[in-house]
């Protein structure tokens, strides 16, 4: 089971007016292309481990360890280029296969012994955070340029500059355009092929209208992103739409997602019906643990040092972006977009409030109403429903 559409246009309307809201508290510096691009890369983290952390909430699992794990893979990652000498394209992959690892070593107490996932990744959250501070101490800074241009840098400018503007990111956003209307219409034809009920065609287009107009402020703010030299769109926004397609993709198309959601939804039904559930358990946190290391590079690239301290809180973070984009608290619903979507409301606060000059204790303190007003919402919605 998944999410409803109704749920997800909720969502994203309430994005738009707290986007609106903070533009007009910050005083149009919110939306100003480097501050957008700034609200990208320095909430990538967020959106990686809520691609994750939605699969497994899905499930009725919970994972605490993701921001000790950042941490010590980023102080794995770190050492191995800055103390080892290793080149840092074979430092990622090291990191990759560290965080598969780790994924591996949750997943079998989990799966095969039968340790809740909350208590299996509580001790996570203390060995990795313990084990973070043993290797890297008070900092491992990062010098290789390469590796920090992953946070910072931009695609190559392959158009030129159209007055102002990059060409490679109007390109881009009018193919997203063009894309997204192919998919709606498409989807209405394959609907009415099945003798399956379709709704008004204005409906489809004020979607397509709507989407334009976002994809095309989207376009509009990236290309006149940047400085003398580059622009457009960010290397780490990339990595974003990489993931965030493959991973809807597995949840929503795949054998694997359809018994995530058989699992979460009705867990002794699936066993019956012959699903593997142990193997699909542990599945979902070698694919935690694959998104950690990722979140742990983008993190230690955007920091350029390597911490004990850091990925502090963030698994609440992803926790919260699952719960604000419409994952059920008792499983079985969710969606990748929709953890997205929480994820971007998440670090529009963070950056509205930042700009601001709020105080860090006061930023917690919102975030915290946020998620509970996003959870009550959701259950008195059911509620009512039912």
């Amino acid at each position: 089971m998944k999410n409803s559409g109704g749920g997800s246009i909720g969502i994203i309307g309430a994005l738009v007016v707290i986007v609106l809201v903070f533009e007009f508290l910050t005083g149009g510096v919110l939306l100003k292309p480097n501050s957008f691009v700034s609200l990208i890369q320095q909430n990538a983290y967020v959106i990686i481990l809520a691609i994750g952390m939605v699969m497994v909430i899905i499930a009725t699992h919970i994972d605490l360890s993701v921001g000790a794990v950042v941490a010590f893979i980023g102080g794995v990652c770190a050492i191995l280029m800055e103390r080892q000498g290793v080149n840092w394209i074979l430092a990622i992959l090291i990191s990759l296969v560290v965080g598969l690892i780790i994924g591996c070593w949750q997943g079998f107490w989990v799966a095969y012994v039968g340790i809740p996932g909350f208590i299996t990744t509580l001790a996570g959250m203390l060995i990795f955070r313990g084990l973070a501070t043993i290797i890297v101490g008070e900092s491992v800074p990062i010098t290789s340029q390469p590796f920090r241009a992953i946070a910072r840098d931009y695609l190559p400018n392959i158009f030129g500059w159209w007055g102002e503007f990059d060409g490679l990111t109007i390109v881009v956003g009018i193919i997203c355009i063009v894309a997204f209307a192919w998919s709606v219409l498409r989807k209405r034809q394959r609907a009415a092929k099945n003798g399956l009920e379709v709704g008004p065609m204005s409906g489809a287009i004020a979607k397509i209208v709507i989407a334009t107009l976002l994809i095309g402020f989207v376009t509009y703010l990236l290309a006149l992103s940047g400085n003398s030299t580059q622009g457009g769109i960010p290397i780490m926004l990339v990595i974003l739409a990489v993931l965030v397609f493959a991973y809807n993709f597995i949840l929503s198309k795949t054998v694997f997602g359809r018994h995530v959601y058989a699992v979460g939804g009705n867990r002794k039904a699936a066993v019956l019906s012959g699903i593997n559930t142990k193997l699909v358990d542990f599945k979902l946190f070698v694919h935690m643990g694959f998104l950690s290391a990722i979140a742990a590079v983008c993190v230690l690239s955007r920091l350029s040092s390597a911490t004990a301290q850091t990925g502090m809180e963030y698994e609440m973070d992803a926790i919260a972006s699952c719960f604000i984009g419409g994952t059920a608290v008792t499983g079985g619903i969710g969606t990748i977009p929709g953890a997205v979507i929480g994820a971007l409301v998440m670090g529009v606060i963070n950056q509205g409030l930042s700009i601001m000059g709020v105080d860090s204790a006061v930023v917690k303190t919102i975030k915290g109403l946020v998620l509970l007003a996003a959870v009550a919402i959701d259950i008195m919605t059911k509620r009512k429903k039912a």
